[in-house]
Parts: structure tokens; C-alpha cells; sequence
């Protein structure tokens, strides 16, 4: 009985947690803002079906999978990479040189280093 109850509350978690995720993904206001309900939320609730399936593997089926533990592997390497493409993606085309805030002791943005002279290319 405990398991089950143990099982049934991740899956509420995993759903609670995917429904704000997507929530958040439709109605916050601006790209930035929205780049954080899917890879933080969304990655809860999907952490929360995995760590159900895993439960009931172990309990219910006698044995441990681990195909749940690679999926929560694969699933947390990839979700920061997305977020980072996302938001160069962001940078690329909504912002310009000289709207992005101080770079600090580098002094340049990776995103906007472009050569700054007047030379035509091919000469």
C-alpha cells in the first residue's frame, strides 16, 4: 500500500509540475521568461513519471530498469543545452550591440562578435 501511494504521488507531482510547465511556456510574457517553464518545470514533471516507473519496477516488478535512469540522464544533459540554444537564439534576434548590458572584463559578446572594420571581404 505504501508504494502505491508513493507511486501515485510522483505521478501527481510529475503532473502537477508538467501542467504549470506548459502553462508557463504559454502565458509568460516575453522569450526569456518563458525559456524557464519548460526546462525547469517540465523537466520536474518528467523526473516525476521516472521516478514512478522506477518505483513501481522495483516494487511491483522485482527488478531495477535501468532504462529510467538513462532517459533521467540523457534528459538532464540535454535540457540546459536547449535552454542555452534558445536563448542565443533570443540574443541573435532581438538584440543589438549596443542594448546588451556590460560584457565585463572580456568586453565583447560571443554572440555579436563581428569584425568592426570597413574592409571589403574578398580583397
Amino acid at each position: 500500500m505504501f508504494i502505491e501511494i508513493l507511486i501515485t504521488a510522483f505521478l501527481l507531482m510529475a503532473g502537477f509540475f508538467g501542467l504549470l510547465g506548459s502553462y508557463g511556456l504559454l502565458k509568460l510574457n516575453d522569450p526569456m521568461s518563458r525559456l524557464h517553464a519548460p526546462t525547469k518545470l517540465t523537466t520536474l514533471g518528467v523526473g516525476g513519471v521516472l521516478l514512478a516507473s522506477i518505483a513501481h519496477a522495483i516494487a511491483i516488478e522485482g527488478h531495477l530498469s535501468l532504462h529510467e535512469l538513462m532517459i533521467t540522464l540523457f534528459l538532464f544533459l540535454t535540457a540546459p543545452v536547449t535552454a542555452h540554444f534558445i536563448a542565443k537564439v533570443h540574443i541573435h534576434r532581438r538584440e543589438q550591440t549596443g542594448t546588451l548590458p556590460p560584457a565585463g572584463k572580456d568586453a565583447i559578446w560571443s554572440t555579436h562578435n563581428t569584425p568592426q572594420d570597413d574592409t571589403p571581404t574578398g580583397t
